[in-house]
């Protein structure tokens, strides 16, 4: 039986940036981003591929509310580097706006991606 993959999980400052924001309304968003951190150092891919990027980008759905339905919750956008390295580009809450444009996902991972790749895998930000 072979070792199950692990990929290691870095953040942007506009990731950080977004994840401190939204943490003074939603208190439980760490816990709610925790899953999906989890399931990319896993090496899993959830969510939907964003076209138009020039990069390898997804966006995933984070909710533990259910009552908000798929319209509410957080969505996660993330860069897929290397097999092994997955960058959390940015995070938004759905009430609060759309759809981020391709060319500003861009702009953020050839701007903000880490230099420092020794970054602590699976642990969100603190504040």
């Amino acid at each position: 039986m072979s070792e199950a993959r692990r990929v290691e999980v870095l953040f942007t400052s506009e990731f950080k940036r977004s994840l401190r924001r939204l943490a003074r309304r939603y208190r439980s968003i760490r816990q709610d981003v925790e899953p999906v951190v989890d399931r990319l150092a896993s090496g899993d891919t959830p969510g939907d591929r964003v076209k138009g990027t020039g990069h390898v980008v997804y966006k995933v759905r984070a909710n533990s509310d259910a009552r908000r339905g798929k319209s509410g919750g957080y969505r996660v956008l993330y860069y897929v580097e290397t097999a092994e390295r997955v960058i959390l580009v940015t995070i938004y809450s759905k009430s609060d706006q759309g759809d981020i444009s391709a060319s500003a996902l861009r702009q953020i991972i050839e701007e903000e991606a880490p230099s420092d790749r020794s970054a602590s895998p699976q642990e969100p930000p603190a504040e």
